[in-house]
């Protein structure tokens, strides 16, 4: 029951939507701006990076959505009220082992999957190791990553998926509205313009991922976990000079942009695997109920917490 414990809080529809909205009327005002500026988003970066450095501007990157993450948990303690427990999971405790799960698993994963493509195409990627930059940018993704990606899940996965499933009082609405709304996030990035818009379904399949192991799994942990994960290794393992993070990683990607099957096998292939592994761990039954039932209504919500919290 993890979209039904948003009525622990006073509920309200004003509630839901502020955040929500401010943030897409953000992202919105920047996509406008990157396109009507006469300057690639490729030349922008590569100036900011000229002007701070990679680690600067990865911090000036990370910093705003990381305060957006205590912006939301603070909207959720304070104006809702709810505890932040119960925007993260439907457990009577957050499963910390859930999410560092997921992080091993998904960590391991891309670490195999970036060395055989390393070693299938050396001629791809060179070694970029300096210990004097990567210990820096160690320490700024350790901090930083988990409160950005965090925050990303948070308001997605999170406060919208909760109000939007009580105000539409179904589950596959949540999932399909907060899945392309996350992929259309990413509209901005640098990749997208590199690659073209068939790139967003890479995004849009991530963001269903991350909401289908959210409802089944009844909580945000495996999320948590997974996309704390993408984020960090991919920023410490490899970079491009055409990608939203450049950092000094151990390795960078020297090939020439170009969309080609393989970046969608992680959709395809990878994503529905981790799906049954999940599946297989932790018991999920009931796909079709999780995924696309009813919402239960407000009274056997609160029955059904004074069962579980007694």
């Amino acid at each position: 029951m993890y979209i039904e414990q948003g009525y622990r809080g006073n509920l309200g529809i004003w509630k839901y939507l502020i955040l929500p909205l401010g943030f897409i009327a953000l992202m919105v005002l920047n996509y406008l701006a990157t396109l009507a500026s006469p300057v690639p988003v490729e030349t922008m970066m590569a100036d900011m990076i000229r002007q701070f450095g990679r680690n600067g501007t990865l911090v000036i990157l990370l910093v705003p959505l990381a305060f957006g993450l205590f912006v939301v948990l603070g909207w959720t303690r304070l104006v809702h009220p709810q505890s932040i427990r119960s925007l993260t999971t439907s457990r009577r405790r957050v499963d910390w082992k859930r999410i560092f799960f997921a992080f091993g698993l998904w960590g391991l994963l891309t670490v195999l999957i970036t060395g055989v493509d390393i070693w299938l195409s050396p001629d791809h990627y060179v070694w970029n190791f300096r210990w004097d930059a990567f210990w820096k940018l160690a320490v700024i993704a350790l901090l930083l990553i988990p409160l950005q990606t965090s925050f990303e899940e948070y308001l997605f996965r999170g406060h919208m998926m909760q109000g939007l499933g009580i105000m539409a009082g179904n589950r596959w609405v949540p999932l399909v509205v907060t899945s392309v709304l996350f992929g259309l996030m990413h509209l901005g990035n640098p990749e997208v313009e590199k690659l073209g818009y068939w790139s967003m379904v890479y995004y849009i399949g991530t963001g269903f991922f991350l909401g289908i192991i959210t409802l089944m799994d009844e909580g945000l942990e495996l999320a948590l976990g997974f996309h704390a994960a993408n984020n960090l290794v991919t920023a410490l393992l490899v970079t491009a000079d055409w990608t939203a993070f450049q950092t000094d990683s151990l390795y960078r990607d020297v090939s020439s942009p170009a969309l080609s099957w393989d970046a969608f096998i992680p959709i395809f292939v990878v994503f529905p695997l981790l799906l049954w592994i999940f599946g297989r761990k932790y018991g999920w039954k009931n796909w079709k109920s999780r995924l696309a039932g009813p919402v239960a209504s407000a009274e056997a919500a609160r029955a059904a917490f004074e069962t579980q919290d007694a």
